[in-house]
């Protein structure tokens, strides 16, 4: 089985990356940070509080949830734009810091892989936890500015000032919560995509896996 995974925070250009990455390599992509958006908008749109511990735990093993490259759906409801607005993103952070929620789409997480023998996933956590054996680990990341830039361009009616204030609060929480800390793998390769083209990026990854002989 074949897994390469891309991890970073925010803003790093993983998600676009991931996915062109896949496309170049003829792999199939996972986002995994869209499966814990899918959780939190499910909880937020049946009443239950992101932060209360048991509901959210068990709504994450009964959910129903498709994850493609082009959409994701929660219990039927096409959830792709609603899973990026503001208040899914912050409340996402409390809902992926969840022991519960973590081990049920970690599970999910490993049963895709197997499933179609690989993948490119993204995260926060793939190298580090969901497939600490990928045969190749990534860790992107960007100078905050540059983050906070990206996101401001992605998000609706947010400006920066907000978006940078929401991605240094993530950051630090997911940097100093107890269970799977975002953080880069001990063997995982950084790349600083802050002056980098997309395609800059992609070259660099296929090139680190031609060196290890495993893009063909």
């Amino acid at each position: 089985m074949r897994v390469i995974a891309i991890d970073g925070p925010a803003g790093s250009g993983k998600s676009t990356v991931a996915r062109l990455l896949a496309d170049r390599l003829g792999l199939e992509y996972l986002d995994t940070g869209a499966m814990y958006r899918g959780v939190t908008f499910a909880a937020i749109r049946r009443g239950i509080d992101p932060a209360d511990p048991a509901p959210v735990a068990h709504l994450a093993k009964v959910v129903e949830m498709e994850v493609t490259d082009s959409s994701v759906r929660v219990d039927g409801v096409d959830a792709s734009i609603e899973i990026r607005g503001p208040e899914v993103s912050r409340a996402v952070s409390v809902v992926a810091a969840n022991p519960g929620v973590r081990d049920e789409l970690v599970r999910r997480q490993r049963e895709w892989a197997y499933k179609r023998d690989g993948g490119v996933m993204e995260g926060r956590d793939i190298g580090t936890v969901v497939f600490p054996d990928a045969v190749l680990k990534v860790y992107l990341t960007a100078r905050p500015e540059v983050r906070a830039e990206r996101r401001t361009a992605e998000a609706t009616g947010l400006d920066y000032a907000t978006v940078a204030a929401d991605i240094a609060r993530r950051d630090a929480f997911d940097q100093g919560r107890d269970v799977s800390p975002a953080r880069a793998a001990d063997d995982s390769v950084e790349v600083d995509t802050s002056d980098l083209t997309l395609d800059e990026i992609v070259e660099e990854i296929a090139d680190m896996l031609a060196e290890k002989h495993l893009d063909g």
